[in-house]
Formats: structure tokens, sequence, C-alpha cells
């Protein structure tokens, strides 16, 4: 009897391996075609390299299900073996498919640069695929997660059970949960509207920093010492923030000089000209310097210069504040901003008082 019965699996366990063989075979000839005809296409290539090794697993257990459908139902044991290996399918697919989405990601991502001058398109495109990408792979998850859920009956029951008696366990649930879905619906919101992009120079309580990374749950910013603020992307849409980058890279900046009214504002404007003429910062656009208040000891100026991005209009700002400063104490240091005082309307405060009254003070 034993003979008898183990003889129907010898032959399916060698079916099984032939199959198995053939499978990665095939995979192992298709492999290099595939590569060198989708070499041109860097979406192509980059889905065959990521689907590469899931596909050496889906081979084989597409195959194996195809042997199980030719074996008797009364073979003993056979609901188990295809029980597990419809699990096993069921995960491979679900690996092939989040790698395929993974490859379309990396491939968008690579087909529009940030790198360059003009990365404002690039930079909506990478926010919309990377935030995007991100829910899909997190769909095919919970799809695969519930497939395989779907194959155990018991778990089928208990499923039911749950929702019949969701009540006070799914409110809590609910609420739990709040949080998790308010950051999902912000990332639909953020890949679509997109009020911020990849690359984006924000201004978030108060702190100055560039979009580094969107994931699914946050927003991490790279500050400019360094330092990454996270911050969850539901704040996003429920506060107000400050984007430099939303429309373009290109900023103004300002430079802000306290200065005596005896200043000549022409050669200022000439030195004010030739500093930005000078540095690789300034992009040409606006250099302009004006008087924008006064007050009874001194008058404020105000230089207003362009730069392709926010990195350079600091950078052109600190030099052209430099430039003025060190303009100022060679040509006109009289000009200084400088307390005064009317010594002269008091008659005690005569040379000889203050001669007296020297070494006190001192």
């Amino acid at each position: 009897m034993n003979a008898v019965s183990f003889d129907p699996w010898g032959r399916i366990v060698a079916i099984a391996i032939a199959v198995v063989l053939v499978a990665l075979i095939a995979h192992r000839l298709l492999r290099p075609l595939v590569l060198r005809v989708s070499r041109g296409s860097t979406l192509l290539a980059t889905m065959a390299r990521k689907c590469d090794r899931p596909l050496q697993l889906v081979l084989p257990l597409v195959a194996l299900q195809i042997v199980w459908q030719g074996v008797p139902d009364d073979v003993a044991g056979m609901s188990a073996v295809e029980h597990t290996s419809s699990v096993l399918t069921i995960a491979a697919v679900t690996w092939l498919v989040v790698a395929a989405l993974q490859g379309l990601a990396d491939a968008m991502v690579a087909l529009h640069p940030a790198d360059v001058a003009d990365n404002l398109q690039a930079r909506r495109i990478q926010t919309q695929t990377r935030v995007l990408a991100r829910i899909a792979i997190g769909a095919v998850l919970l799809a695969g997660l519930a497939f395989i859920l779907m194959t155990f009956p018991r778990a089928r029951q208990l499923g039911a059970s749950l929702l019949a008696s969701a009540g006070v366990a799914g409110l809590i649930v609910g609420l739990a949960a709040r949080s998790v879905f308010g950051n999902l619906l912000a990332g639909l919101q953020i890949a679509l509207a997109q009020p911020l992009r990849i690359d984006d120079v924000l201004i978030v309580e108060g702190e100055w920093g560039r979009v580094e990374e969107i994931t699914a749950t946050n927003v991490v910013l790279k500050i400019w010492d360094e330092r990454r603020l996270v911050v969850p992307l539901q704040w996003f849409i429920e506060h107000p923030f400050q984007n430099w980058t939303r429309r373009g890279a290109s900023l103004l900046g300002t430079v802000f000089l306290w200065v005596d009214y005896s200043l000549p504002m022409q050669p200022i404007r000439t030195e004010a000209r030739r500093l930005c003429e000078a540095s690789t910062n300034w992009d040409g656009r606006v250099c302009n310097v004006q008087v924008t208040d006064s007050s009874e000891r001194a008058m404020q100026l105000r230089i207003l210069v362009s730069s392709a991005d926010s990195g350079r209009a600091f950078d052109l700002r600190c030099e052209v504040r430099e430039g003025l400063v060190d303009f100022i104490q060679r040509q006109f240091p009289q000009a200084l901003p400088r307390m005064r005082a009317d010594v002269a309307a008091r008659p005690d405060n005569d040379d000889s008082s203050l001669r007296e009254r020297a070494p006190e003070s001192a």
C-alpha cells in the first residue's frame, strides 16, 4: 500500500522538478534578450532590472500551479501542497508588481533629473511619481495580504465576524488610524495639488530648508545647517508655510544698511551694480538701491538683487552687504551711522570741565 500511495507522488515530484528547471532555464535564456531589447529605453531597462529577481521566483511558481491542475484531487496531501503553492505564488506576484512600480518610479526620476538650472517641471514630476508610487505600493501590499488571507477559510470567517461585530472596536481602530488615513489623504493632495515638491525651499516653523524627501507619512526638510526637520504630511494641509520656489527657482534678495544722511546715493548705486556684475550668483535681472526708511539719526538703504535660486540669493546678499560696507568705510567713512549730541548748548561743557571730568570717568 505504501508503494502504491507513494508512486503518484514520485511522478508528481519528478514532473514538478522538470517544470521548475524548464522555467529557470527559460528565464536564464530570455533575460539577456529582454535586457538587450530594453536597453534603448530608460523606462523599460529600469523596470526589467527591478523585475529580474521576482521573475526568478514567479515563473517556477506559476509553472507549478499549472502542474497542480493536472493532478487528481484524491492524491493524499495534494490540497496542502496546492494551498502552500498558491500562497507563495500570490506573495511572489505581489513582489513582482511592487518591483515593477519601483522600477517605473525610478525611471521617471531618472528621466527628469532635478540637478539642472530650470528644474521646476522635473521637481513636479518627481514629487508626483514618488508620492503616488508609495501609495500604489502600499495598496498592492495590502491587496496581496488580503488575497493570501482569503486562501484560509478560518481567516475569511474571522474577517466576517470582525466586520459583523465592529462596534466599539471599530470606533477605537478608526480613531487610532485617523492620523494614518489623514496622512494618506494628505499625500494624495500633495501629489495632485503640489503645494510643495522635491527640492522646494520652504520656511516651516521659522526654519529654512529644502524638501529632501517626501514619504508616505512625512516630509523631510534639510535645514541649512545640515539638520533634518521631519514634518507630518497632514501638517502641510492644515497650516500655512512659505514656499520660495512655488512658481520658479529664481528669487529676489534684500540687503538693508543704515547710513548717515551725508552719504551720496549715486556712488552707492554704481558700486552695487559693480558688485552684482562681478558675482557669479547674480542672474542679471534686478539690482536696485533705494532709501526705504529714515529716522532722526540715519537713513535706511535697501539693495534689491536677484538670483537663479535661493542658495545663490543668500550668497549674493552676503557679497553685496560685505562689499558695500567695505566701500563706505574706504570712500565715505563719515557716512557711517553714529550717535550725535549737541554738547555746545550746555555752558558747563567747556574744554576745562571736560578735562576735569575725564579722569573721574576713566
